[in-house]
């Protein structure tokens, strides 16, 4: 068995009408994709943030749709590429497969730095003896696989968090609060305005043995704990987006102690300087930290001592 794809590339303000010409063809799923080399950050709750030019994949059932096993996909796709101004068509099958499989398959471990993993839940550690953060990848944003997610995790690994107080601020599903507890904090305040990934941070704690030790949050709530909880923390993690990362830079020095750390990042190049200008007043920085990958090289770190 398998399936019609219909792909197509368009740009940003097209891909509205080629959704709704596609479902109205009978299409049952559609993929949106970059259709060049443009990051997206992370959305806010709500926000759906498009590439300049996209490339469409309309999935036709034709295996239990009769009404589709013999349609001219062809002349279907040239008929909507003409219709949305698309730069080129093509069409492909799909072979059908367990898709929940499928899935999982992409998923393996991946070591973070020298004795850290991160293993997702239905596999086993490829080494016993060292530090596993077990994931669900599936919950919210922050699987490790990201290059921020990972240049955060590689500066966490070298820090002696041995009783400290860590404040996971835009924890997603919760990676870095867990690995801070696996490397001997004492306690994690994980933060984010994502419902979803409170309820991801909470489930991976409980993944990883550490749920007595992490507190998740919404900012509301959070701003309700500090009300009644003074104690500065001892080191911040903030794997967000530059104009929050700035947004936050005086908050972030009154929740730390002096010559607290703090690790940034979600910053490509352009953004470095402009993060800096606004943590430099605050906090000793050290050199920003390119992600070493041929893929990834755009992404930075940025951490500090506060002053």
């Amino acid at each position: 068995m398998s399936w019609q794809q219909l792909h197509l590339q368009c740009p940003q303000s097209a891909v509205e009408l080629a959704e709704a010409l596609f479902y109205e063809s009978g299409a049952v799923s559609i993929l949106l994709e970059d259709a060049g080399d443009e990051p997206l950050f992370e959305p806010l709750p709500g926000e759906e943030p498009l590439w300049s030019q996209v490339i469409l994949t309309a999935i036709f059932d034709t295996n239990s749709d009769d009404s589709l096993a013999g349609m001219d996909f062809e002349s279907l796709a040239a008929s909507i590429a003409a219709e949305v101004q698309a730069s080129r068509f093509w069409l492909t099958r799909l072979d059908d497969k367990d898709w929940t499989r499928e899935w999982m398959s992409h998923y393996k471990p991946i070591q973070c730095a020298d004795s850290l993993w991160i293993v997702p839940e239905w596999l086993s550690p490829p080494d016993k003896t060292a530090i596993n953060i077990i994931l669900d990848p599936g919950l919210a944003f922050g699987t490790g696989y990201h290059a921020t997610t990972r240049l955060c995790l590689d500066w966490l690994a070298k820090q002696d968090l041995a009783d400290k107080l860590v404040i996971d601020y835009g924890c997603g599903s919760g990676v870095l609060g867990v690995a801070a507890l696996l490397l001997g904090a004492r306690q994690v305040l994980a933060v984010d305005i994502d419902p979803q990934a409170i309820l991801a941070t909470r489930q991976n704690a409980e993944l990883n043995g550490v749920a007595d030790k992490l507190i998740a949050f919404l900012p509301e709530e959070f701003n309700q704990y500090r009300n009644t909880h003074d104690e500065l923390a001892d080191t911040i993690t903030a794997n967000i987006l530059a104009k929050p990362l700035i947004h936050f830079a005086p908050t972030f020095q009154q929740l730390l102690k002096p010559h607290g750390s703090i690790v940034l990042a979600g910053l490509i190049q352009s953004q470095t300087q402009e993060v800096e200008d606004a943590y430099r007043p605050y906090f000793e920085l050290d050199a920003p930290f390119c992600y070493d990958n041929d893929n990834d090289h755009h992404w930075h770190r940025l951490s500090g001592i506060k002053k």
